[in-house]
């Protein structure tokens, strides 16, 4: 129900996937799992009727994947992708079903009956919580013994191909991210993160946190500077305007 609300944000894998991995009693490797689906899913965002793979269920099933599996949870994010697809298509089912409830709540709207009108999205919402918990749940109990025989029965060159997939899904979402939203003015930031991402000791990420942290205080207060500067310059304008205009009615 939050990936509609939006409010406390547990859809998303980064605490999705934690809460999975503290239920497994591994929080590090849900931890991980998140933050890996995470950037997988940077670049993929629902747009109108379209949907992409679920992160949600990517993530919990990296976490399910990896525990039961052993592997890395980059190569369990390469094997959860088709059950991230599946949800895609269940959800893509229902958004079709659903047309049939627009006649309804126009006739309702119409009516001004709002507690009958007000129903029908309640309903939606719960066929598909109920299904999000089926898909997760059965293939979380379902799938654990049979995706262990899977990965002990693969040769080792394709898990290893599973790997190098997964470790490079985060780069194509981070780089579908930046494809929408990266500036120019920007690029000097983002050089910036690569030099010391590239230096630092990543079991600890608090440094180029805090340099994140200092830029963006560094851009507040100039925009905040500018904005102010910007007033005066308004306001001088406008008291010359004024003074212009009384000389020339004198």
């Amino acid at each position: 129900m939050d990936s509609w609300l939006e409010v406390f944000y547990i859809f998303r894998p980064i605490i999705s996937c934690t809460i999975a991995g503290f239920i497994l009693g591994d929080i590090q490797l849900g931890v991980i799992a998140g933050g890996l689906t995470e950037l997988a899913f940077a670049g993929l965002t629902p747009a109108g009727g379209t949907q992409p793979p679920n992160p949600a269920v990517c993530g919990i099933m990296t976490v399910v994947i990896a525990h039961t599996t052993s592997v890395a949870p980059a190569t369990a994010i390469g094997l959860s992708l088709p059950f991230a697809m599946l949800m895609q298509y269940v959800l893509l089912i229902f958004y079709s079903l659903f047309s049939v409830f627009m006649p309804v709540m126009d006739k309702y709207a119409a009516a001004g009956d709002t507690k009958k009108f007000a129903r029908i999205p309640y309903l939606t919402m719960t066929i598909v919580c109920i299904s999000f918990f089926l898909v997760i749940f059965l293939s979380a109990y379902a799938a654990q013994g049979p995706m262990s025989e899977l990965v002990k029965a693969m040769p080792t060159w394709l898990i290893h191909g599973f790997e190098l997939a997964g470790g490079a899904l985060p780069a194509v979402g981070f780089s579908m991210l930046l494809k929408v939203l990266l500036r120019v003015e920007y690029v000097p930031y983002l050089l910036l993160g690569f030099v010391v991402a590239s230096f630092i000791n990543f079991s600890n990420v608090l440094p180029a946190a805090v340099i994140g942290v200092v830029f963006a205080m560094i851009e507040f207060f100039r925009d905040k500077k500018n904005r102010e500067l910007q007033e005066q310059i308004n306001e001088a304008k406008a008291v010359n305007s004024t003074q212009e205009g009384e000389e020339d009615g004198i």
